[in-house]
């Protein structure tokens, strides 16, 4: 029986030598996530669609890294992104969440929040996956799914079924490509705090307090520890996982 190499406990969760790519790092989650994979060791590809300002901060904070412009739903763009970078992990984090009732929804809002959420990390997933092969090396993905891709919200149809669709992609990619050292799970996060959320929706926000198990909000931070855990040397033996960060509410009776 072939045994891996197991590492001392101090080096379970470090990542030097590794370079991630993280999708949507000019958000909220993504910059936290790129800032605790880099207090882990790695060094940070940063990618953004539009907020170049926020993407360019990140890496100012960093200290180091670059960034990288794509529109990541766009197969050529893809191709030409990977063209120029080598990562060894990926985090495909990128998203959009817009709010509109499914009778009033129009096909190309439908199509808008699958090509982001969706196409994107497929492209993104593939063609990651194709170079570790052809380099014949090992490599690691995290998804950024959601708690919705489990349970769908009023409004969120097209969000929750493609966050959906994520999880399953996690699943049918860590089936395929598993047996080239390919490692792919997924975190699927519950309400994370950002900046004028309470003021935006203090009802949702409410609600959430109301019935939460652990009695809080979550952190972006949350979600970064999830995605530094799956990615690092701790989860070595885990693949097609879909690790719910969520404070518990999914624990909740549905009736």
């Amino acid at each position: 029986m072939n045994r891996p190499e197991i590492p001392a406990t101090e080096d379970l969760l470090d990542l030097s030598g590794q370079t991630v790519l993280v999708t949507g790092a000019s958000g909220n989650i993504g910059s936290a996530i790129a800032e605790r994979l880099a207090e882990a060791g790695a060094a940070v590809i940063a990618h953004y669609f539009e907020n170049e300002s926020a993407a360019a901060g990140l890496i100012d904070r960093l200290g180091g890294g670059d960034i990288v412009q794509a529109d990541l739903s766009d197969a050529s763009a893809v191709e030409r992104l990977f063209a120029s970078i080598r990562p060894t992990l990926v985090v495909n984090n990128a998203a959009v969440q817009p709010v509109t009732g499914l009778g009033d929804m129009r096909f190309a809002e439908w199509r808008a929040v699958m090509s982001a959420n969706l196409d994107s990390a497929f492209l993104v997933t593939q063609r990651a996956a194709l170079a570790w092969i052809a380099g014949r090396q090992p490599g690691a993905i995290v998804n950024i799914a959601s708690i919705e891709g489990l349970d769908p919200a009023a409004g969120h149809s097209h969000y929750a079924t493609s966050k959906g669709g994520l999880i399953m992609l996690t699943r049918a990619a860590a089936l395929e490509f598993g047996s080239a050292g390919i490692r792919i799970n997924s975190v699927s996060p519950g309400l994370i705090d950002r900046e004028g959320l309470a003021r935006d929706w203090p009802d949702g926000v409410a609600r959430w307090h109301d019935r939460v198990p652990l009695g809080r909000i979550g952190a972006a931070i949350d979600v970064a520890d999830a995605v530094l855990f799956l990615l690092s040397p701790a989860a070595r033996w885990i693949s097609g996982a879909n690790l719910v960060v969520d404070g518990g509410m999914s624990a909740q009776s549905r009736w």
